[in-house]
C-alpha cells in the first residue's frame, strides 16, 4: 500500500507560478502509474503564467472561483468543475477573488516532465 499525506509533500512554486505539492509521480515514487498527480493553489487576485504541456492535463477544482483560459477561450470555473486541457493547448488560470485562493488537483498523463512544458512570461 502506498499512501502520501499532502502536508508531507514539499511545497514549491511551479513554472506556471502556482503553489504546488506533488502527491504522486511514477519517476519519484514506488508506484506503477502512468500519470502524475499534484495539488495546486493559485493565490487570490493572480493568474498562472501562460503555458502549454505536450501531454494531456486535467484540473479538478476543489475550492475557489475564477476563469480558465484554454487557447484564448475563457470560461468561469468553480468547485466541482473538471477541466480537460488537450496536449499543446495554451492555458492559464485566473483567480479573480480578492480573498480566496483557487485550490485544485492536477493530473498529467503521461506524467509531468519539465521537458514537456513551455512557459511564457
Amino acid at each position: 500500500m502506498f499512501v502520501r499525506q499532502l502536508l508531507d509533500c514539499e511545497e514549491f512554486v511551479a513554472g506556471d507560478g502556482t503553489i504546488l505539492r506533488e502527491l504522486l509521480h511514477p519517476d519519484k515514487h514506488p508506484i506503477a502509474l502512468r500519470s502524475s498527480l499534484a495539488h495546486a493553489i493559485l493565490p487570490p487576485n493572480t493568474s498562472s503564467h501562460l503555458h502549454a504541456l505536450a501531454t494531456c492535463e486535467v484540473y479538478y477544482i476543489l475550492s475557489g472561483t475564477g476563469d480558465m483560459e484554454i487557447d484564448a477561450e475563457l470560461r468561469g470555473i468553480g468547485p466541482g468543475d473538471c477541466i480537460v486541457i488537450p496536449p499543446h493547448a495554451k492555458q492559464r488560470l485566473h483567480n479573480r477573488s480578492q480573498s480566496e485562493p483557487i485550490v485544485l488537483l492536477c493530473i498529467v498523463d503521461p506524467a509531468w516532465q519539465a521537458s514537456d512544458e513551455t512557459v511564457w512570461p
